[in-house]
């Protein structure tokens, strides 16, 4: 039985909405801005429509992403790096959780109401169901992340240091730009369906272009599009 669609029904090309999509979660670009791009090359929507296009078939890519990816990264010998930051959504503060491979990949992403044990314990849970225990766990100096890895006997894994966590803290700025583009967000749900849906991404168009040559990373770019 061959698989339905999802385009189907769709007077718009896959092409143009696959464009539209990849345009507005791999840069910094508000929904008018895509709008824009997509009218001088001669396709003629509304921002409206790639807000449509962005709900129904985000979180699409972003599974076909995973899939894709899933064979491949899942290790027990990973590194991961563990940091949260803020997000203000409607004036009240929440808490974007993020764990980062020692390669740059961001594995989870989790949004809460609170910076604490409980917190921190949902997180990962949520993050070690998915991809397993890693090796070595790189953590800041909250000290929610030492309580709950006590708690689940993996507490030697955990190195701390003023540096250390750079990995994690970098995996922060593009979603920075994100947020200052969209204006920040109105509500918790739609943060975790976005910071999931660009970590995915991210990750895809992750070519780590210092560590070979430009023909090299230009293969590997018109790949990634491909995919």
């Amino acid at each position: 039985m061959t698989k339905r669609s999802p385009f189907k029904y769709f007077k718009t090309s896959p092409e143009i909405i696959r464009l539209a999509m990849m345009l507005y979660v791999r840069f910094p670009l508000s929904l008018r801005n895509v709008e824009d791009l997509l009218h001088e090359r001669g396709v003629d929507i509304s921002h409206e429509t790639v807000r449509f296009w962005w709900n129904r078939f985000g979180p699409l890519f972003a599974n076909e992403i995973k899939k894709r990816r899933s064979v491949g990264i899942k290790s027990s010998r990973w590194q991961w790096h563990l940091d949260e930051v803020f997000v203000k959504i409607n004036g009240e503060r929440h808490y974007l959780w993020r764990a980062v491979d020692h390669e740059g990949e961001v594995l989870e992403s989790f949004v809460t109401k609170t910076r604490d044990a409980k917190a921190a314990f949902k997180f990962l849970k949520k993050a070690m169901r998915k991809h397993g225990q890693p090796e070595v766990i790189v953590t800041d100096r909250l000290r929610s992340y030492g309580a709950d890895l006590r708690e689940i006997s993996a507490a030697d894994r955990e190195v701390t240091g003023r540096w250390f966590n750079n990995r994690a803290e970098n995996s922060h700025l593009p979603f920075r730009r994100r947020e200052r583009a969209m204006l920040r967000f109105r509500q918790m749900r739609s943060l975790q369906k976005f910071a999931a849906v660009h970590a995915s991404v991210s990750n895809h168009f992750n070519q780590e272009r210092h560590l070979y040559s430009r023909q090299n990373f230009k293969l590997h770019r018109a790949a990634a599009l491909v995919e």
